[in-house]
């Protein structure tokens, strides 16, 4: 099994998605041990001292203030955690706990937090076990860290509350760290503060969408290409001389994909024949524009995200001099903005794919199908209902794509009185993409049928590839109306498991 080695440096993208969704191994590197303990050296000494510090001997959040001696030190770091594990609502995603774990543990390796190495060690333990904290929806205003989410990882830590084992059956922490012989940590000073402070689920939340959303934007440049040829339209707007002249790079890259799915086309630069138009439609037209712009957002995101990758968010933090200083880098609104940006992106890719739809199954517009593309129109109703399903899936998309970052609530008696709003930006993001992935199997599903019903006309080897693969996978073609969903539901695991991608990459190559 692959094992991937946290250091003092931060870790990568494809860390955190190896240890999240394929369930990699976690070991602490030398160095990394070595900075935990030297940090660990200064958290004792300054705990040792009269003098109060915030984290090490005092409250926190507003009650800050009330210097705590050192035989309740214990007591309120366990309290800490108790506390702030206050999360509702339903169970967060296996994966997101994950990651939101191993990007707390990448902080705490950094030597910048005073934990112990021992407890850093059981954090990978958990890991590498597959025990994984039961954690909720709601608890997290994206300030002071994610804190409910992340203190019902560090509950499990100290062998209280559920967690649900390798197995996927919920129980009692205490009994699963006992079955894989992993001791509870006793957190000490500046411990339980450690583990709470952190933007880890809103980051690995952006990671995972970011990941999903490279697969999604190649697919949507694919099913464009196969709408512009079912439409008969025209490959001409895809040259790389027009493109050039606005050197956005998404646009290239997208204009660049759709040119390489219709090399070889029968279908393309009908535009002219029966029914002559002298331009397509934007929803064809413009496809690279909108898709471009949405993988130039996806750049902005993967570089906010490789800073944050590489970052030690904690409060307060142990300074390589000794020191140990507040701060507020705690705060979500760099990760908050780009998730809020993401889901403004998907929503406008979801929405030009299902005016292409529409424009398919419209007699008045298709130039030359049958309406909806029926077998026998009136007798059957054809994909009339899937567009409004895919009508619906825009619709929320518009509403997802409302920032959640915009938003602030004050709390902690007004300490706190300003919060990114973070983890519920991540929360719809990650809606958006399942909504946003529905959308192009719509598409794809729509656009294949479209295109064998273009009889004596053969479309290019690309999107016969497609038109294969996807028959394959148990999507079916045209024909008498039949039980839609089950066909729905095929495409969608199609596009959703790259099989879209594949299947096209097959035949052009690796697409950008």
């Amino acid at each position: 099994m692959h094992t991937v080695v946290v250091g003092t440096s931060g870790v990568t993208a494809s860390d955190v998605l190896a240890v999240a969704r394929d369930g990699a191994r976690v070991e602490l590197a030398g160095e990394a041990v070595a900075a935990l303990a030297a940090a660990r050296e200064i958290v004792d000494a300054l705990a040792a001292k009269p003098d109060p510090v915030y984290g090490v001997s005092t409250g926190f959040g507003a009650l800050a203030t009330r210097h705590i001696s050192q035989e309740l030190r214990t007591q309120l770091q366990r309290n800490i955690v108790r506390s702030h594990a206050a999360g509702m609502g339903p169970r967060v995603e296996r994966e997101v706990v994950r990651a939101l774990m191993f990007l707390r543990l990448k902080t705490v390796c950094s030597g910048h937090t005073g934990v112990r190495p021992e407890v850093a060690q059981t954090m990978a333990d958990l890991l590498n076990a597959g025990i994984t904290p039961v954690v909720h929806e709601y608890g997290s205003l994206g300030c002071s860290g994610d804190l409910a989410p992340l203190s019902h990882c560090a509950l499990t830590l100290m062998g209280e509350g559920d967690a649900e084992g390798p197995d996927g059956t919920v129980r009692p922490a205490a009994e699963l760290l006992a079955e894989h012989g992993i001791e509870p940590v006793e957190l000490r000073e500046k411990e339980g503060l450690a583990l709470l402070n952190g933007t880890d689920g809103m980051l690995g939340m952006l990671v995972m969408a970011l990941a999903d959303l490279d697969t999604l934007y190649k697919s949507a440049d694919i099913t464009a290409a196969l709408s512009l040829e079912a439409l008969l339209g025209t490959d001409k707007v895809l040259a790389p001389e027009l493109h050039a002249i606005r050197p956005h790079p998404g646009q290239g890259a997208a204009a660049a994909n759709m040119l390489a799915v219709l090399k070889g086309s029968g279908l393309t630069g009908h535009h002219q024949d029966d029914a002559p138009r002298v331009q397509d439609a934007y929803s064809v037209r413009c496809a690279p524009q909108v898709a471009g712009a949405g993988r130039d957002t996806m750049a902005h995101a993967r570089l906010v995200a490789d800073r944050e990758l590489a970052s030690a968010v904690d409060n307060p933090v142990v300074l390589p001099d000794g020191r140990v200083e507040s701060n507020g880098n705690f705060h979500g609104a760099p990760v908050a903005y780009v998730l809020d940006f993401l889901a403004i992106a998907a929503a406008d890719l979801a929405s030009i794919a299902e005016r292409r739809t529409d424009r398919l199954l419209d007699k008045n517009r298709s130039h030359g199908l049958p309406p909806f593309l029926a077998d026998d129109a009136g007798v059957d109703s054809g994909l009339m209902i899937a567009q409004y399903t895919q009508a619906a899936l825009v619709s929320e998309l518009k509403r997802l794509a409302v920032p959640a970052s915009a938003d602030s609530i004050p709390s902690s008696a007004m300490q706190e009185d300003h919060v990114s709003m973070g983890w519920s930006a991540a929360r719809k993001l990650r809606t958006a993409v399942d909504n946003l992935t529905r959308v192009i199997a719509v598409e794809l599903y729509a656009a294949t049928r479209a295109i064998e019903l273009r009889e004596g006309l053969s479309p290019a080897p690309a999107s016969q590839a497609v038109i294969e693969a996807v028959r394959a996978a148990g999507v079916q073609g045209p024909g008498p109306d039949r039980f839609l969903a089950p066909d729905l539901a095929a495409a969608d695991a199609f596009v959703r498991e790259g099989r879209l991608v594949a299947a096209v990459e097959a035949v052009t190559g690796p697409l950008q």
